[in-house]
Order: structure tokens, then C-alpha cells, then sequence
């Protein structure tokens, strides 16, 4: 199970959160999906809103087309009813159905018929059937429709037996040329007894029925017609379908529904609106191709795509540019990186921000900066070191070629001494026997530290040669408390500094000077190695010049104070940069050179000072 969960994990993150895409297609991908998903989601409700409002429109449209033009064309038919019923009441067709049919009585109801059909321009003929085959209409001889072909039409046989009319889709034959009419069919009674005996037919032409059909604008290819209660075509702009029963299974169904709508199943699928007329049994009809009824509906979805492509390119080239800036930046910080790991510490990224990425810019150059400080620091001091490594050799191979043949030197000393002795020359035999000291502390050790004990010895082996050069012209004094004698120091660090203290002492002026050389502890962890004189002292430009080259920790190539800065390099390649050499003078005064020690270890009964 936790496999499962794992490579789930692993799909989403790989395809789906883009994993191991870079930082730009991440972006232009999820921009996408931010921008497409609302837009789809606006423009799909609005374009189903759109078409449910645009056919609801239509309804209510045709249904009030329809409706008016329902109770126009039943008004318009109510009026022939009425002319239907002046006929049959008027004494001439009275006459007609009580007495013997003469002549006389057949021509007064012609005239009867034609006077009621020249008073409508809308009546194309009126016909009087009676039982016993007597046929009356107004066209006369114009009519080549026999009348006898009136009873075998669909229509006679249903005509109702109440005295109501029943109106049908009929064509008259004329002489050169058929009109279709619409007849209004009543059955005649003798007023006596009550009983049928004949038929009136009312040929009503579509002149009027075709003006207020005209006036129905549906759309620029629907259409209006009227199916009776049987389902023929009692009106359509298509005259040959007149009177004909409707093709469309569909809408034979729908007879004596009071209102709907329906796709017809035909080739241009019209979107049908229907009303049904109970007063003259009717069905009014419109019929608009589906294609008109989406065509705006589709002009609606157009705009909504062409809306969403030109946001989508807005979004993208606004996103882009977004992106972009986003993206630059951090490319500039990859490329400097890179350059980073091959070595290259001299560039810098340009900080052109405040924000997250500007404050990581500035980040990365302060590492940069204290990377390349670092590195040079490190090269520096691997450079001293080899420097150092360097001097410490040649004073190896300096102290080799001195021990070379030290039993000729020993013996050379000890020849000296003992015929200095034999001639009774004691000061020229303690000056060999103390070049004889010098020479063996010089070889005994090949230690770079000694304990302060014996290079004090050393000190005093020198200071003694000294007083035999320069007599009483100078004195010295030696305190060292018992805890520092055996204390660490770097070989051949004292003499130095004291040989030192007769150049400066005798430089001006050879007055009698005194050389103090003590110890002081400055705290639990160092202590002090004070050599002191009261000679003429060192100017102060002289001061300030060797006090920036012990600070500067370099070589000294002019020949000039080496021994005190060789002690002060070797110090502190020995013990560490936090100790070395200090120097403290004035003119007439004397000197103060300080060499700051690390304590070896904690010593009882010294004072910090």
C-alpha cells in the first residue's frame, strides 16, 4: 500500500506538478491552466445561458405572433358565419326548402347567393347543395369543378349534424387556372320539419388570411401555417400542399394540445411553436430552422472563443513578460554560480531589486566577496608559510655549513685558551672559552624552541664577549622569577633584540647605557619577555617604519632591523600570529622591545602584572 502511495506521489510530482521541469515551463504551464480553466468555464455557461435565453425569446415570440394572429384570422371567420347564417334565414332559401323547386324559386336563391358574394371581395363562390341534386352557385358556367365531386370529398361526410360549421382546405377549378379557398361547410334543415337537406358551402379565398400571414415575421427563413382538425394544411405559403394531410407524423400528434414546441424530424430541423384554437379547431404553426435560431446563438459562441483567444494571447504576452523578469534574474544568479564553481571569484550579480530575488543577488556577492577575501587570505598565508619554510631551510643549511668540522673549531678555541692560560692572558682565555659556549649551544640543539633557562645563559654567554669589546661602558641585569625558567621560547630570540640594543645605544652617542632583561605575567595564558636599555633610542619615523613592518608580517629585504623581524616571523610561525615582537621608544630615553610568550603551563607563585 505505501508503494502505491509512493508512486502516486512520484507521478503527481513528476507529470502533474512538473518536477523536473524547468522554472519557465512550470510557470507558462500553470499560467495556462489559471487563465484556460476560468475563461472555458465563463465562456461555456455563458454560451448555454445564452442559447436557453435565445430560444426562450423565441417562444415567447412566436407563441405571441401566433396568438395574434389566432384571434385575427377567428374574428375574420366569425364575420362569414355570420354571412352563413343570413343566407339560410333569408326567405329565398326558405322558400327553396318548403315549396316545390321552381324556377322562379331556384333564380331568387341564386340572386340571394350573389348578393352575399359580391358584398365580400374575399368570396370566391357560394354553393347550395340540396338532396335531390338541385346545385346553386354563384360562378355559374366559371366553375369547372363538378358539383357532384363535392360529396366524394374527405371533408362531406364529417361535417357536423348540429347546424355548426365545419371550415376545410378546397381548390376551385376555374377555367385557367385552380384556386385553393377555404370553405365554410354548414348543413341546410327545413325549417318545418327539422329535418337535413342540403349543404352551404362559403369559398372563402386566402387574400385576407394571406395579408395577416404576411404580416408574421418569424425569422428570415421560418414561415406560419395552419393544420385543421384533421390534419390538413388549411394554410401554408406553399399552395400545393393545400388541403393536404400534413407529412409529419410529429405534428398530427400534437392536434388539440393548447401550446409547445417541438424539433421537427425534417432536413432543415425547424424549431416549431404551435397553438391550437378551440373555437375554429385549428392549429397555428411557426417553423424557424434550428441553423437561425443558433446562428446567434453561434455568433454568441464566436465572440465568446474569439474573446477568450485574444484574452488567452493578452494573458500569455502579459504572463510572458511576467515570467520573464521573474526568470532573468535567477538565470543571471545560475550563470554566475557556475562560474563560481570553476574557480572565476571576480564577478558579481547585478542587484537590480529589493525584493526576495534582489536580497538572494545581494546574499550570493557577500559570500562571493567573503569567499574571494578568504581564498586570498588563504593564499597569503600559504604563501608566508612557504616563505617561512623557506628561511627556516636556509638557516638549516646555515647552521649545517657551520657545523662543518666542529672539532677544528673546539680545538682551534681550546689551542687559544691554553696558550692564553700559559702566557698568563686570563681575559683572551675566558673570551675563547665563551666563543667555545656560543658555538656548542649554536650545535647542541636542533630544537626551534628552548626553555627561557638556557637561552638566557646563551644571553649572558654573549653579554660577557661584549664586556670585553666595550669594557664599562655599559651594564646589564638579568631578572628572571623562578616560574619562567622554564618557559618556551624560540631559539636565538634574545640575542637579537640585545645585539640590537648596542646598535640604537651607540648610534648617536657612546654614553654609558644599561641593558635590563626581566619577565612579567600578563595573564594565566602568556606572559612577557621585557629587554630594556637607556641608550640614545630611535627616532621616530625609524619607530614607525619598523613598527609597520612587524605589523605587516613581511620579510625585510633592505637589509635593515632583520634580526628583530626575523625574531617576530619566527615567533610567530612557532607559537601563532596572536604573539610576536612590540616596540616602545624615545630619543634619549631608551628602547622597550616586549615579546609576547604563551605561558606553557599554570606556574604557583607568579603575579600578573
Amino acid at each position: 500500500m505505501q508503494q502505491r502511495w509512493r508512486k502516486a506521489e512520484e507521478f503527481i510530482a513528476r507529470y502533474i506538478l512538473l518536477k523536473n521541469q524547468s522554472l519557465m515551463m512550470k510557470l507558462c504551464i500553470f499560467s495556462s491552466f489559471l487563465v484556460i480553466i476560468p475563461l472555458l468555464s465563463v465562456g461555456i455557461i455563458s454560451y448555454n445561458r445564452s442559447s436557453v435565453e435565445l430560444e426562450n425569446e423565441l417562444r415567447q415570440h412566436s407563441a405571441q405572433v401566433i396568438d395574434q394572429v389566432e384571434s385575427h384570422i377567428e374574428y375574420y371567420l366569425q364575420d362569414f358565419e355570420i354571412t352563413s347564417l343570413k343566407i339560410i334565414n333569408s326567405p329565398e332559401l326558405s322558400s327553396l326548402f318548403k315549396k316545390e323547386k321552381s324556377n322562379h324559386v331556384v333564380e331568387s336563391a341564386r340572386n340571394t347567393l350573389r348578393n352575399a358574394a359580391y358584398s365580400r371581395a374575399d368570396i370566391s363562390n357560394i354553393t347550395v347543395l340540396v338532396d335531390d341534386d338541385i346545385v346553386i352557385d354563384t360562378l355559374g358556367l366559371r366553375n369547372y369543378y363538378p358539383s357532384t365531386n363535392i360529396k366524394e370529398e374527405y371533408w362531406y361526410s364529417s361535417v357536423p349534424l348540429n347546424g355548426m360549421t365545419m371550415l376545410v382546405t378546397r381548390t376551385l377549378k376555374l377555367k385557367n387556372k385552380e384556386q385553393p379557398v377555404i370553405s365554410l361547410v354548414r348543413r341546410l334543415y327545413n325549417p318545418d320539419t327539422l329535418m337535413p337537406v342540403g349543404m352551404l358551402i362559403i369559398d372563402i379565398n386566402f387574400r385576407r388570411i394571406e395579408e395577416i400571414s404576411n404580416k408574421v415575421t418569424v425569422s428570415r427563413n421560418g414561415y406560419f401555417f395552419i393544420l385543421d382538425a384533421k390534419g390538413h394544411y388549411v394554410y401554408h405559403p406553399d399552395y400545393s400542399k393545400l388541403g393536404k394531410e400534413v407529412e409529419f407524423r410529429q405534428l398530427s400528434q400534437l392536434q388539440n394540445n393548447e401550446s409547445s414546441t417541438q424539433i421537427l424530424k425534417n432536413d432543415r430541423k425547424d424549431f416549431v411553436t404551435y397553438t391550437y384554437s378551440p373555437n375554429i379547431g385549428w392549429s397555428f404553426f411557426t417553423a424557424v430552422p434550428y441553423k437561425d435560431l443558433t446562428g446567434g446563438i453561434i455568433q454568441i459562441g464566436r465572440t465568446i472563443v474569439l474573446t477568450i483567444i485574444i484574452s488567452l494571447m493578452i494573458a500569455y504576452t502579459v504572463g510572458f513578460g511576467f515570467a520573464t523578469s521573474l526568470i532573468r534574474p535567477i538565470r543571471r544568479l545560475q550563470k554566475f554560480m557556475k562560474e563560481v564553481e570553476i574557480g572565476n571569484l571576480s564577478g558579481r550579480v547585478p542587484v537590480e531589486a529589493k525584493d526576495e530575488i534582489g536580497q538572494l543577488s545581494a546574499g550570493f556577492n557577500n559570500t562571493v566577496e567573503k569567499l574571494s577575501n578568504l581564498l586570498e587570505e588563504v593564499y597569503v598565508s600559504k604563501l608566508k608559510e612557504t616563505e617561512m619554510s623557506l628561511k627556516q631551510k636556509e638557516i638549516e643549511i646555515k647552521m649545517l655549513q657551520s657545523q662543518m668540522n666542529p672539532h677544528f673549531l673546539y680545538n682551534s678555541l681550546e689551542t687559544i685558551r691554553g696558550m692564553a692560560l700559559e702566557e698568563g692572558q686570563e681575559n683572551i682565555a675566558t673570551m675563547s672559552f665563551s666563543l667555545a659556549m656560543l658555538l656548542r649551544y649554536n650545535l647542541k640543539n636542533d630544537s626551534s624552541t628552548v626553555s627561557l633557562g638556557e637561552e638566557i645563559k646563551f644571553c649572558q654567554t654573549y653579554l660577557q664577549i661584549q664586556k670585553f669589546r666595550f669594557e664599562d661602558r655599559f651594564e646589564y641585569e638579568i631578572n628572571i622569577p623562578p616560574w619562567a625558567i622554564e618557559q618556551e621560547v624560540v631559539k636565538f630570540s634574545l640575542q637579537p633584540i640585545v645585539e640590537n640594543c648596542f646598535v640604537h645605544a651607540y648610534e648617536q652617542s657612546f654614553q654609558k647605557f644599561k641593558i635590563t632583561i626581566s619577565v612579567v605575567s600578563h595573564s594565566e595564558s602568556s606572559f612577557a619577555i621585557r629587554i630594556e636599555d637607556t641608550g640614545a633610542g630611535i627616532p621616530n619615523y625609524k619607530l614607525d617604519e619598523l613598527t609597520r613592518k612587524l605589523e605587516q608580517k613581511t620579510t625585510n629585504s633592505d637589509g635593515k632591523h632583520i634580526g628583530l623581524l626575523n625574531v617576530h616571523q619566527r615567533i610567530h610561525y612557532v607559537f601563532g600570529a596572536e604573539y610576536g615582537l612590540a616596540i616602545r621608544s624615545q630619543l634619549e630615553s631608551g628602547t622597550v622591545v616586549e615579546m609576547q610568550l604563551p605561558m606553557k603551563e599554570m606556574t604557583e607563585g607568579r603575579e600578573i602584572g
